[in-house]
């Protein structure tokens, strides 16, 4: 199935302990690049994150950020009230000790540490749940690089129609071309009151048959077709596949417009050259 390299998705979920949201896109690339920005107390997620990615994708440029909003009731204060009651106790012994005393300040208190305690997140389960979330993410990402894959298939696809229009219609041109050419032969012989020699009239005409044979590049154009549309429907990656097949698609259309005797089949050449490079920016794009 083709794939596109261009594509988006994104993912949130909401916890009793915050939300996390993943944003994940992709845009073509010659290789698999991904970045990862993630929040620094899920900076660890990093290794097994990319190779997720290493592991479905193949090409491309992969942008993922991942937002970590922590609940605020998730982090509570709570006083430990033991510990509290042993500092209020002796307290109150050293107040008994002193001439003039100073009562104590609850503030002061509450900083003398193991007073208060702080319940921190499980970060595991954060952990665990981001992981998970942007393994959703890139399955979506891959479900829109596929449809967009589609897309790119049928265009594709309309164009290699296009060329085997194109290669036909030369191929129904080429004997009424050849015979013009031996008309206008003719005549200029006749204007110049040369004599007719019909065996070098024939010889001249199997010289010209021979440059303006093309049946061989409308063979290999054709191949090449039958070609593309066989890697468009295979699976895994195809983008390099079909990044050499546009240039071989390119080269003979070259070598039929250095060919070409009439502005017919030079005109063919230049719409040849123009469905390959519509094709060639489309396949920029294929995984």
């Amino acid at each position: 199935m083709t794939r596109s390299m261009t594509a988006f998705a994104r993912q949130e979920a909401q916890h009793e302990w915050g939300s996390l949201i993943w944003e994940v896109r992709s845009v073509n690339h010659r290789y698999l690049e991904p970045h990862l920005r993630l929040p620094e107390s899920l900076r660890d997620l990093e290794g097994s994150l990319r190779e997720s990615l290493r592991k479905k994708l193949s090409r491309g440029k992969v942008e993922c950020t991942l937002r970590f909003v922590p609940e605020a009731k998730a982090q509570t204060l709570t006083v430990n009230e033991s510990f509290a009651r042993e500092l209020l106790d002796a307290a109150q012994q050293v107040e008994n000790l002193l001439p003039v005393s100073t009562p104590l300040d609850t503030l002061e208190l509450l900083r003398w540490p193991g007073v208060l305690q702080d319940t921190k997140l499980d970060m595991d389960k954060v952990k665990q749940a981001a992981q998970e979330l942007f393994h959703k993410a890139l399955n979506d990402l891959i479900e829109s690089r596929g449809r967009e894959g589609v897309e790119l298939a049928v265009l594709i696809d309309q164009r290699l129609d296009a060329i085997t229009a194109v290669v036909t219609d030369v191929r129904s041109k080429l004997p009424g071309i050849l015979q013009a050419q031996r008309d206008n032969l003719k005549n200029r012989l006749e204007e110049l009151k040369a004599d007719l020699d019909e065996g070098r009239l024939e010889q001249e005409m199997v010289i010209l048959a021979q440059k303006a044979d093309v049946d061989e590049e409308m063979d290999r154009l054709n191949t090449h077709v039958q070609e593309v549309k066989r890697v468009l429907k295979s699976k895994g990656p195809v983008g390099r596949r079909l990044d050499f097949l546009m240039q071989e698609l390119n080269r003979e259309a070259n070598t039929l417009s250095s060919k070409s005797i009439v502005s017919d089949t030079t005109q063919d050449a230049v719409e040849l050259k123009v469905l390959i490079e519509q094709m060639r920016e489309q396949i920029q794009n294929i995984e």
